[in-house]
């Protein structure tokens, strides 16, 4: 039961929401003026900024029977962090804006700060919330702007893979899905709620349920590509067949996956989505520490993305397919 000193957010103030929250921010190194003014002012050293946008809607992308705040603060970071990595760049800031329902509580908000806090700190350090917008709604939404910084180089885009480079991936496939599987099937949200009792998995599950939850992906890893010579990178958000189809496509090549490097399951590697890993080609022998070879480039054939020679499919995410969080087979 919520404590009595907890109150709900239509029962206080919104500076009373909004001091909760910035009393629990960290400033980011790339801060020129910070929350508490009409914007935020941040350093752009290198002479141009790199900015993507996300939103985490209560349905389609979370359930609150199974992630507590830290859980939505940290996931709704580590995912824009992703996209801002996957471009060659370094996180700079994060501004968040929220519309949350009047009958949540004000100790939810500030788990949801010190999530945001505690992600940017372990994944991308010196980045941090800089600003923000607050709002109520019946839905709990929680929409992320990220800015970067690209250190005086190009972006890599989706669009530079050749044919003769390397296919690498650095983080995890298919470990995210595998947690969103293991939620619906012993952890109910509907009718009545059977939140995640952690005592009740394996260890395995347990790192597959935080993989959900709480992802991890190799934001320091998005630079280091780039200064290698990544020819192109993006975000695995999707599942990597999905995702690698859009690189292939963008670039104008096939990209050929070989199963027996996809780990274990390569059927889940190649579906699963929300790992947020980064895929990335590089020129032959010039693959990072943290990278791991997956494939070739060829040059473009019938199909955008192959297995071990044959056509890959396309299963993974698409939010307008899958509504029910598991995506078709």
């Amino acid at each position: 039961m919520p404590a009595d000193d907890d109150p709900r957010l239509g029962d206080v103030s919104e500076g009373t929401i909004l001091r909760t929250i910035l009393s629990r921010t960290s400033p980011s190194s790339s801060t020129i003026l910070g929350p508490g003014d009409d914007a935020a002012v941040i350093a752009a050293p290198s002479g141009s900024v790199v900015v993507t946008t996300d939103s985490l809607v209560h349905g389609p992308d979370f359930r609150l029977a199974w992630s507590s705040g830290f859980d939505l603060g940290w996931k709704s970071a580590a995912v824009n962090l992703a996209d801002i990595a996957a471009m060659g760049a370094a996180p700079t800031a994060l501004v968040v804006a929220l519309a949350v329902p009047r009958d949540l509580r004000l100790s939810f908000v500030a788990c949801l700060a010190d999530g945001f806090r505690e992600a940017c700190a372990a994944l991308a350090p010196g980045c941090a919330v800089v600003g923000g917008d607050l709002t109520t709604s019946d839905v709990l939404t929680i929409a992320v702007t990220a800015l970067g910084d690209l250190g005086g180089r190009p972006a890599v885009t989706r669009a530079g893979a050749r044919p003769g480079d390397l296919v690498a991936i650095a983080g995890e496939m298919g470990l995210a899905a595998e947690g969103l599987r293991l939620l619906f099937e012993r952890f109910r949200d509907d009718g009545t709620p059977v939140p995640v009792d952690a005592s009740t998995l394996t260890a395995a599950e347990r790192s597959a349920v935080d993989a959900q939850l709480r992802p991890q992906p190799p934001i320091g890893l998005g630079p280091i590509a780039a200064v290698t010579g990544a020819t192109a990178m993006m975000d695995v958000s999707d599942g990597l067949a999905l995702d690698a189809a859009r690189l292939a496509e963008a670039s104008g090549v096939t990209l050929a996956l070989e199963a027996a490097l996809l780990g274990s399951d390569p059927d889940r590697a190649l579906a699963g989505g929300e790992d947020h890993a980064l895929l990335a080609t590089f020129p032959p022998e010039t693959l990072p520490p943290g990278f791991r070879r997956i494939g070739t480039v060829l040059a473009p054939g019938a199909h955008a993305v192959l297995r071990d020679g044959e056509p890959a499919g396309a299963a993974g995410w698409d939010p307008y397919r899958d509504w029910d969080g598991v995506a078709d087979e």
